[in-house]
């Protein structure tokens, strides 16, 4: 990847990160932890990898992403808004009464969602139907999938990835956000899903393993689904929850918990920095 690219890339993430800490901030509610660890490939997925129109989010053309961990959708939000799907002062709004942008993605009233999702193992099951559904109509749009490794605990995801696998959905894609934190714990004490590749590759699954903050790693991942014609693709990113605010790296606690305005403050001057140094 061109280094102006990758800068690009590291810009948008960075600030979708603001955006993630201004929508829980504002709330005094949601969840920042693996919301931040997934603004790496939401920048990615959006700026390089997926065929979407802002002026027309329902276009029938189009890729779709299904955010089946639901509870990161400040993230998700934080992407749209960059691209210019609503306002990015909206993020603000955040859980108001008023707003739009609740504490789960609802496709009816926000521009650029394709699924409403909050219940953890619906999403996966949602995006298999897109591609099942672009399959039978002989569409070209392709389907990506964003999961929680908690998640991975939920029997409906295998059920889905026993569809895909057994039907060949080479046009399905599904992201793990591999954070190894959930809401009580890390991934061992509470239902550890491990290996995680080898599962998804038992229900006839092309896998790929990489470093979620490596921007390098996922065009290589990517380019690898794209070569694998015949089964879905799993890829298994490494990432750090918190990622990108050093108080809330690999700390629990910030799985669903807003900062208050110290804490909030201190984030932003730090994410500030980076912006700073990566605009330089």
């Amino acid at each position: 990847m061109e280094q102006a690219t990758k800068q690009a890339l590291q810009i948008f993430a960075t600030k979708a990160r603001m955006g993630v800490l201004d929508g829980v901030y504002h709330a005094k509610a949601g969840h920042p932890g693996g919301s931040l660890s997934i603004c790496d490939v939401l920048s990615y997925l959006y700026n390089v990898r997926m065929h979407v129109e802002p002026k027309d989010p329902k276009m029938p053309d189009r890729d779709r992403l299904v955010l089946s961990k639901g509870h990161a959708a400040p993230a998700l939000y934080a992407a749209l808004a960059l691209k210019g799907f609503f306002p990015v002062e909206d993020l603000k709004t955040l859980r108001k009464s008023d707003s739009y942008l609740q504490g789960h993605p609802n496709m009816d009233k926000v521009p650029g969602v394709d699924m409403s999702t909050g219940s953890l193992g619906q999403g996966i099951s949602a995006a298999v139907g897109m591609a099942l559904g672009a399959k039978l109509d002989k569409a070209d749009y392709h389907v990506y999938a964003i999961l929680g490794d908690g998640e991975l605990q939920e029997g409906q995801v295998w059920e889905a990835a026993m569809f895909a696998g057994n039907h060949g959905l080479s046009n399905l894609t599904a992201i793990i956000d591999n954070n190894n934190l959930q809401i009580d714990g890390t991934m061992d004490e509470v239902n550890a899903p491990y290996p995680i590749a080898e599962k998804f590759q038992a229900f006839n699954w092309n896998t790929v393993e990489i470093d979620g903050h490596d921007f390098d790693a996922l065009e290589s991942a990517f380019a690898a689904a794209d070569a694998c014609k015949d089964k879905p693709t799993a890829i298994v990113m490494k990432t750090v929850k918190g990622k990108g605010v050093s108080f809330m790296e690999n700390a629990v606690g910030w799985h669903g918990s807003a900062p208050n305005t110290e804490q909030y403050e201190q984030a932003m001057a730090q994410l500030n920095a980076a912006l700073a140094e990566l605009e330089a």
